[in-house]
């Protein structure tokens, strides 16, 4: 029987061996820490997601052309408060030279970097303040190093991001570890934020592509705050190999627990982001059981945890399952709206048709919570799927309308 996967609430981008992690303020945001690195030993190998927005920022188009030249990758160098999006040839020549600073800073080969960048769209990124910003940078394998890069990445986050998962490979004691950011700007689509996970199990780039493209899939791409994908969107995994396993692939006779280890990762990371919402005060979960197909059960889910109307009930303490049905009713998803469930929490709302019987009081209270579950049964297969986002508030609309200022 297969260990378990062990997930460690302390986890972080170091904990696997070989990685180590920092973050200085170089002055692009007025005093809080704005340029992060996360450096390996030895190159590991690399696979990566990116949004799907047409506009993508010029970090990724360097960062993607790394990738090409072999898959390895042995430094992230990350910074905040500037996009460097829709910056035209100024942003790719900004994203080569903090590529190339990085790599002098370690000593490093330029294509063994990668680069991204977080924070407002359109604006000039201040290239002089990162590259002497680069010299500040002292990773290192302790805690302080670690928080140090979560704290560097955020934008209007109100807190760090980080999960942890040990686990068994061939007798050999591997870790996956992650950071992430993301508050606003988040909807499912590829990516829909910045993550880097780190792990030193001994896996190909190939390999660690497809697991985390299976894994993206039911984690990143089921979070949605306010339903907009951004144009710097990236999760990228490094794995160093330095647990010492045999090379995983599929026909690996733990390939199956790898992948779980690094879904309750991605997922962990997921939820996080999706707490954190810009302005949120409730993580909202919605499960759906009885879908047609996996596909559609992840539309039905999506379709509820997006919906603004569903999103202010909740925050509004209402226990307005009609929110619930308007979404559902235009979703692509097939149902069989006669046999259709919703349930809120463990109060049964909806059933057969019709609104059940139910303590209006008691229905209210449960969304007093700071998680809320809403189960939906489509009642029109067997596929499941689970979806993760948060409530909508007046603090949203005063963030956004002033996030330049």
């Amino acid at each position: 029987m297969e260990a378990a996967v062990l997930i460690e609430k302390h986890g972080t981008v170091v904990s696997p061996k070989g990685f180590k992690a920092d973050g200085v303020h170089c002055g692009l945001r007025y005093s809080k820490k704005d340029l992060g690195v996360i450096l390996s030993e030895v190159p590991a190998s690399a696979a990566a997601v990116y949004t799907q927005s047409h506009f993508q920022a010029a970090p990724l188009k360097v960062t993607q052309e790394s990738m090409a030249a072999g898959r390895k990758i042995q430094a992230i160098a990350v910074n905040s408060g500037n996009a460097n999006a829709c910056t035209g040839d100024q942003g790719i020549e900004h994203a080569y030279k903090m590529r190339r600073a990085c790599a002098e800073q370690f000593g490093i080969r330029e294509e063994l970097t990668a680069v991204a960048s977080t924070g407002v769209i359109g604006e000039r990124l201040d290239i002089e303040k990162v590259l002497r910003g680069m010299t500040l940078l002292h990773p290192s394998g302790c805690e302080d190093g670690s928080e140090s890069f979560e704290r560097s990445i955020l934008t209007t986050d109100t807190g760090v991001k980080h999960a942890g998962a040990r686990l068994s490979i061939d007798g050999k004691e591997v870790w996956i570890g992650g950071a992430a950011k993301g508050s606003g700007m988040i909807h499912p689509n590829m990516a829909t934020m910045l993550g880097f996970i780190t792990t030193d199990a001994a896996i190909e780039a190939e390999h660690l592509q497809e697991a985390l493209s299976e894994v993206t899939d039911v984690t990143f791409n089921q979070i949605t705050v306010d339903g907009e994908t951004s144009t710097n969107d990236m999760v990228m995994v490094l794995a160093n190999g330095l647990a010492g396993n045999a090379p995983l692939t599929p026909e690996h006779k733990e390939w199956n627990h790898f992948k779980d280890g690094l879904k309750e990762v991605c997922k962990e990371l997921a939820k996080q982001i999706a707490k954190d919402g810009e302005g949120a005060t409730k993580l909202i979960e919605v499960q759906v059981t009885g879908g047609a197909s996996v596909q559609e059960a992840r539309e039905a889910a999506k379709k509820v945890v997006g919906s603004s109307l569903v999103k202010t009930a909740v925050f509004g303490e209402d226990a307005n399952w009609g929110r619930i049905i308007g979404a559902l009713g235009h979703s692509r998803s097939a149902m069989n709206p006669g046999q259709t469930e919703v349930w809120l929490g463990e109060h049964c709302l909806f059933r057969e048709g019709e609104p059940q019987h139910y303590k209006e009081e008691e229905a209210a209270g449960y969304l007093k919570n700071q998680t809320i579950v809403i189960r939906v049964n489509l009642a029109a297969g067997d596929a499941e799927a689970t979806a993760w986002g948060c409530d909508l508030t007046y603090d949203y609309v005063r963030i956004n309308a002033s996030y330049r200022t």
